[in-house]
C-alpha cells in the first residue's frame, strides 16, 4: 500500500532537511578532540572490548564508547570516526522529533521544528562531539513518543519499547534516569487522579508498569559489572565539587545564560534579554500545546525542574549539557510560541496571519543559520594545534609547563616532556628557577583561578604568545612565555 500523497511530501521535506543536517554535521567532524574526548579515547577506546568497563566515572558514556570503538574498528583511530555515532544519532534525534512534532502539532510545525534543530548551533556542536548527547537525545525523545503514544492508546508493544528505550538512554548516561524518572512521577499523578475520577482506562496502571520493570531490570543487568562503582562515583561527585574553584557551575541561572551565551557568543546584556524570550516562547507555546498535547510541555518542564533538583541535591555542577535532551522539547515549545505570538500580530495590525508567521519562520531559520556559522569559525578546543606549536617554537634551554587538570592530557595523550603547574605552590616555584619558560593554559578561566599568582603576572612578566580560540565555554588554549 502506497502512503497518501500528502505524507510522501512530508517525508521528502524531513529527507532534504537530514541531508542539509548531514551536510552541515559533516563540514569540521575530523576537528581537533576536546579534553573530554580525549579522556575518552585514552580510558576508554583505546582499552580491549573486554576491558571497556571495569568501573565508572562520570565522564563514562558506556554506550556510545562501545559504539564508538566499533567505528574505530572499522576505520581506524580517525577523530571523525570517533564522533561518528554522535553525528548519526543527531541525525536520529531530528528525525524523531520531527515525529513527536507531527503527532503533537501537524506536519508544518513538525518541518519547521526538524529544521531549526538541522540549523542550531548546539544541535550540530553535539553532533560532533565524542560524548553521548545527540544518543541520550534521541532515546530521550522515542522515550516521550511511546510515553505519550502509550497513556493514550495503552499496548503492551508500545511500553515494551518504552522500557528498552529507557534502559538505552540510562545506559548511554546516568542523568538520561531523570528523564524517565519526571514521566514516572507524571504517570503516577495521572493514575491517582484517574482511579479517583474513575477515568483510568484498561492498562493505564498495569502496562506502564511492565515499561518501568523491563526498563529497570536491563539497566541493571547492563550495568551490573560496574555497580558498586557506579554508586560510589555518584556518592563522591558532589565531593568534587564542593572544593571547585568554579561556584558558578552550580548555579541553575549560570547554565541557563551559558547555553543562550555559547550560541549567541560575547553578547553582553542581549543574553539575558534572549534567555528571557526564550523561556517566554516555550511557556506560551507549552500552553498552545495542551489541547493537542496536555502532557508535552508538563513533562518537558517537570523534566528540567526535576534534573535541576536531582543535581543540586547531588551537589554536581550543572552544566548545560544536562539539558540537551530537552533541546527537541523547548524548540517545538518555541516554534508553537512564535505562531501564538504571530497570530496575536495579525490580529492586532489587521494582518493575514499565514504571511507573518512565514516572516517569523524566515527570520528564525536566517538567525538559526547566521548563529550556526560559528561552528565553524574554530574548533571545539585546540590542545593540539597548542601542542603542535609550542613544540615548534621551543628552543633548547626553555621549560614548558601546562597549566592546570589539563597537564595530564598533554603528557599522557600527546607524549609532551613537559612539566605540571596545577596551583600557586608549583608556579612559585617553576618561577624561582632561572631561565624562560612557556606556559600552556588550557580552560583559562579555571585554571588562571586556581593559580591567581599566574593569573596576577599575565600582565606583567608574562607575555601572551599566542590563543587558539575554542567554541567550547571557556575552551580557549592560551600560550604564555617568561623571559627571553
Amino acid at each position: 500500500m502506497q502512503a497518501p500523497a500528502g505524507h510522501r511530501a512530508d517525508y521528502f521535506w524531513l529527507v532534504l532537511i537530514l541531508l542539509l543536517a548531514l551536510a552541515l554535521r559533516l563540514v569540521g567532524l575530523n576537528g581537533p578532540l576536546w579534553y573530554d574526548e580525549i579522556l575518552t579515547v585514552d580510558t576508554h577506546l583505546r582499552l580491549p572490548f573486554a576491558q571497556m568497563m571495569q568501573g565508572y566515572d562520570m565522564n563514562y558514556h558506556y554506550l556510545f564508547n562501545l559504539q564508538s570503538k566499533l567505528a574505530i574498528v572499522a576505520f581506524g583511530e580517525q577523530n571523525w570516526a570517533i564522533r561518528l555515532p554522535a553525528m548519526l544519532f543527531g541525525l536520529g534525534a531530528i528525525t524523531a522529533m520531527w515525529w513527536l512534532a507531527r503527532d503533537i502539532a501537524g506536519a508544518a510545525m513538525a518541518h519547521l521544528t526538524a529544521l531549526l534543530l538541522a540549523l542550531s548551533y548546539h544541535h550540530i556542536w553535539f553532533s560532533q562531539n565524542a560524548r553521548g548527547y545527540t544518543e541520550l537525545a534521541f532515546w530521550g525523545t522515542l522515550g516521550m513518543i511511546f510515553f505519550l503514544r502509550g497513556w493514550k492508546r495503552p499496548r503492551l508493544l508500545t511500553w515494551a519499547g518504552y522500557g528498552i528505550v529507557l534502559a538505552l538512554a540510562v545506559f548511554t548516561h546516568l542523568t538520561g534516569a531523570f528523564l524517565f524518572a519526571a514521566q514516572g512521577l507524571m504517570w503516577l499523578a495521572l493514575v491517582i487522579v484517574g482511579s479517583l475520577r474513575g477515568s483510568l482506562l484498561p492498562g493505564q496502571f498495569r502496562l506502564p508498569l511492565i515499561g518501568y520493570l523491563i526498563g529497570g531490570v536491563l539497566t541493571l543487568l547492563l550495568y551490573a559489572p560496574v555497580l558498586p562503582s557506579v554508586l560510589s562515583a555518584v556518592g563522591g561527585v558532589g565531593g568534587t565539587s564542593a572544593v571547585d574553584v568554579m561556584k558558578e557551575y552550580q548555579s541553575p541561572f549560570w547554565s541557563l545564560l551559558e547555553g543562550v551565551r555559547t550560541a549567541l557568543g560575547s553578547a553582553g546584556p542581549v543574553v539575558g534579554a534572549v534567555a528571557i524570550a526564550i523561556l517566554g516562547l516555550a511557556a506560551i507555546g507549552g500552553w498552545q500545546s495542551r489541547r493537542a498535547s496536555p502532557l508535552f510541555a508538563p513533562l518537558t518542564a517537570l523534566h528540567i525542574a526535576l534534573t535541576l533538583l536531582l543535581l543540586l541535591m547531588l551537589g554536581m555542577r550543572i552544566w548545560p549539557r544536562f539539558f540537551f535532551a530537552d533541546i527537541g522539547f523547548v524548540m517545538l515549545l518555541i516554534v508553537l510560541g512564535v505562531r501564538q505570538v504571530c497570530r496575536w500580530i495579525a490580529q492586532a495590525a489587521s494582518l493575514e496571519f499565514r504571511t507573518v508567521f512565514l516572516a517569523a519562520g524566515a527570520a528564525m531559520i536566517a538567525i538559526s543559520g547566521a548563529l550556526a556559522a560559528r561552528n565553524y569559525m574554530a574548533p571545539k578546543q585546540d590542545l593540539a594545534g597548542a601542542y603542535a606549536y609550542v613544540e615548534s617554537i621551543r628552543s633548547p634551554g626553555v621549560r614548558v609547563y601546562a597549566v592546570g587538570f589539563p597537564a595530564t592530557v598533554f603528557e599522557g595523550h600527546f607524549g609532551a616532556d613537559w612539566g605540571a603547574i596545577r596551583d600557586n605552590d608549583a608556579y612559585r616555584a617553576a618561577r624561582e628557577e632561572a631561565g624562560p619558560m612557556l606556559l600552556v593554559v588550557a580552560f583559562p578561566a579555571r585554571s588562571l583561578r586556581k593559580v591567581s599568582l599566574l593569573d596576577a603576572d599575565t600582565g606583567n612578566t608574562l607575555k601572551l604568545v599566542r590563543k587558539f580560540r575554542g567554541t567550547l565555554g571557556d575552551g580557549n588554549v592560551l600560550i604564555f612565555r617568561r623571559g627571553q
